[in-house]
């Protein structure tokens, strides 16, 4: 049964796990590869070398989605479904996936070699979920031109942060950059985190002596693509003027982003040198491997990301009528369903897609040894009993 009962399982030696399920430099604390759903979830509360994965990235969702909705309560935010939010109720849906997949993975992965794999597969493509979802709170609130709203478009209406629209947003930029963002920025966004997906399930089927690198380094691409509102932003003069709230209110953005990026930077250093276990063996197979401080990094970046997307919502909420010189007149459209959620949607459903080839792939590479490994689990019964 699904959900058996019976005395915990004994953690084991990566000696006694296939080969498969075996971390670098963690030597003891493994749960072997067919546990039940039951044996899995209460394993939460087991010091296995799982344990912390699972929490360091279970915990910070009620933390991340805390500070999240205190913008809902800012002077001037419109309510909480309103179009202006809908990047970031996306951004919002891309990390709440990211960790809980990421937990959820860390946890489950023991139920058999198969689920092992699509549980990591889900994790992989959640990640390029977030990547998008980031993409679109990049583009509709820190884009070079973001914010900056025409007073009353050339009939004479005001925006309106309650409902869509079309066209509501006036800036000046360079044409090269306007190209850039308004026609190729989403497009790439999506077509990187598909490459990221695909290259991260490939290296759990290959190439797998180099698979962290790989994984690392494949997400360094949607990070330097997804980030080049950020990049503009930085680099020139900040579009509010420097006598108005909005532009207090957005000078904190940079601080952030390169708090972001540190954050970021350490994550993938601890997940390439997996310091500390790979000087002391078997010391840091329960508590303090790297990977934990892969996700409390990772976490921090995240934290630290939203902070930064919170500057620049405040700084628009703060001015939304700020005036540009008329001759410069170009549009952004705001957001909407389709451009956001329709978005993601699609996004969704081709990692969906990617996900189910990639498992069906590995249950005929898997799926016959569940009976030996069914085999292996009673003898280890006995040896309990």
């Amino acid at each position: 049964m699904l959900l058996n009962c019976g005395r915990p399982l004994p953690l084991l030696s990566h000696t006694d796990v296939p080969p498969r399920v075996t971390e670098n430099f963690i030597l003891t604390g493994y749960r072997f590869p067919n546990y039940s759903l039951r044996d899995c979830l209460l394993s939460a509360f087991r010091p296995t070398n799982e344990t912390g994965n699972f929490w360091t990235h279970f915990l910070p969702i009620f933390v991340f989605a805390y500070y999240f909705v205190e913008m809902f309560g800012w002077d001037g935010a419109p309510d909480a479904n309103a179009p202006f939010f809908y990047p970031m109720w996306n951004y919002f849906i891309g990390v709440f996936c990211l960790l809980m997949a990421s937990s959820m993975a860390h946890l489950l992965n023991s139920m058999s070699l198969v689920v092992r794999e699509v549980c990591f597969f889900v994790d992989y493509g959640t990640i390029s979920a977030y990547t998008v979802g980031s993409s679109l709170a990049y583009y509709y609130y820190i884009h070079p031109r973001a914010g900056i709203v025409e007073k009353g478009d050339r009939n004479g209406s005001h925006l309106d942060l309650n409902h869509e629209h079309t066209g509501a947003l006036s800036y000046s930029t360079v044409p090269e950059f306007d190209l850039f963002f308004e026609t190729y920025y989403m497009p790439c966004a999506c077509v990187i985190a598909i490459i990221c997906v695909l290259s991260c399930c490939n290296t759990r089927q290959r190439w797998r002596e180099h698979r962290y690198i790989i994984r690392t380094l494949v997400f360094l691409l949607p990070f330097l693509i997804s980030s080049t509102p950020v990049f503009y932003r930085v680099l020139t003069r900040s579009p509010y003027s420097t006598t108005s709230s909005s532009f207090a209110a957005s000078t904190t953005m940079p601080g952030f982003f390169y708090r972001h990026s540190l954050w970021l930077l350490a994550s993938a250093l601890f997940n390439i040198s997996k310091i500390p276990e790979r000087l002391a063996p078997g010391r840091f197979d329960i508590w303090g491997h790297s990977h934990q401080w892969f996700h409390c990094c990772t976490f921090l970046s995240i934290l630290d990301e939203l902070h930064m997307i919170q500057a620049e919502v405040r700084a628009i909420l703060l001015n939304p009528d700020f005036l540009l010189p008329p001759t410069t007149l170009s549009r952004l459209p705001g957001p909407t369903v389709a451009s956001t959620y329709g978005v993601m949607f699609l996004l969704q459903t081709t990692i969906v897609s990617i996900i189910v080839c990639f498992s069906w792939r590995a249950s005929r590479i898997y799926g016959p040894q569940r009976d030996q490994l069914k085999d292996k689990r009673s003898v280890e019964h006995m040896k309990v009993s």
